[in-house]
């Protein structure tokens, strides 16, 4: 697997997510190795989550996310209803008007 250079704005969008991790983790007055014990991954990787360090993975984001009561967030990150894009190209393709179909005979 060939080794991009990670964009800037996924650099600066993982700091900040580590920087909002590390608030919320002291603001409900949880120790680092606390919130790593009970989320069941290493004290190292919530370390290296809170510095925004690209080496976590998804499930250990979303462990934290679940002993913090936030995993629905998660669940939203890109919640298709609401996914604008998507909607508006689906919309350009939908016919212009539609006609019922012919019966096949006797009902």
């Amino acid at each position: 697997m060939k080794n991009y250079p990670l964009p800037t704005p996924v650099a600066r969008a993982l700091t900040k997510l580590g920087r909002d991790l590390s608030l919320v983790r002291r603001r409900r007055r949880l120790s680092q190795a606390s919130l790593a014990e009970r989320s069941g991954i290493g004290l190292n990787t919530v370390r290296r989550l809170e510095k925004g360090e690209t080496s976590g993975s998804i499930e250990h984001l979303a462990r934290i996310l679940y002993v913090l009561g936030e995993i629905d967030r998660l669940e939203k990150l890109l919640d298709t209803g609401t996914d604008e894009v998507g909607l508006l190209m689906m919309d350009e393709e939908l016919p212009q008007r539609v006609r019922a179909r012919k019966s096949t005979g006797a009902m």
